[in-house]
């Protein structure tokens, strides 16, 4: 992935007077950057690792999984609270069947 296309595209999307967007844009990218980070670890080392505690052997998840699922989490509540503005953009689709507001009718209430 481009993260400096996103990042452009993102920027492009919100209001760049608003400091508090802005800086969520950056921190999208930079987590963005240690989700890959994660990735690369683990295609290095694999997704489990073996602990050796005297004579016991322990194989537990690799601490990058848990890291990736917290830096998923993070990702997800920031593009939710993107403010994007509606310039030049297509209208959003009707979240119900495709059905416009005007497109209701009493029969649809039963």
């Amino acid at each position: 992935m481009d993260l400096e296309k996103l990042k452009a595209q993102l920027m492009s999307r919100i209001d760049t007077d608003d400091l508090l967007e802005v800086k969520k844009v950056e921190r999208y990218i930079e987590l963005l950057k240690l989700d890959t980070q994660c990735d690369e670890v683990l295609a290095r080392d694999g997704s489990t690792v073996t602990i050796e505690n005297g004579k016991q052997r322990f194989v537990k998840s690799h601490p990058a999984m848990t890291d990736k699922t917290k830096i998923n989490t993070q990702l997800i509540a920031l593009e939710k609270s993107f403010n994007f503005v509606d310039e030049g953009l297509p209208p959003a689709a009707s979240t119900v069947e495709g059905k416009g507001k005007e497109e209701y009718s009493e029969d649809d209430l039963l």
